[in-house]
């Protein structure tokens, strides 16, 4: 059914930009609410960001991304991106994105229904 699919991670110098995407397949981008977390080694997924199944009804972040990450959706494309800039060696995770149907926009990942496999983002300093 519906499938995630993240790419666009890799190395960046501390205070770069990097542009991850996610590509959504089997159901259209529009009826879901999408997410981004990331997890660190020995550490909880964490919240990144969420923006509403319709743009511009509502974007969300967590404390430590506001300002430096922008969440984004194409829907003619079904496709999610996070823009992160001011990028930290705090920010080093694997990161993901999911998708759910909730009416809400969750943060917390059990609330969401499909995941992507990961993309990897290490900053080094």
């Amino acid at each position: 059914q519906v499938q995630l699919a993240e790419s666009g991670g890799g190395l960046v110098q501390a205070g770069g930009s990097l542009r991850l995407s996610c590509s959504v397949s089997g159901r259209t981008v529009i009826s879901y609410a999408m997410g981004w977390f990331r997890q660190a080694p020995g550490k909880e997924r964490e919240f990144v960001a969420a923006i509403s199944s319709w743009s511009g009804v509502g974007t969300y972040y967590g404390d430590s991304v506001k300002g430096r990450f922008t969440i984004s959706r194409e829907n003619a494309k079904n496709t999610i991106y996070l823009q992160m800039s001011s990028l930290k060696p705090e920010d080093t995770a694997v990161y993901y994105c999911a998708a759910t149907r909730s009416s809400r926009v969750p943060r917390i990942s059990s609330e969401y229904d499909f995941w992507g496999q990961g993309t990897q983002v290490t900053v080094y300093s």
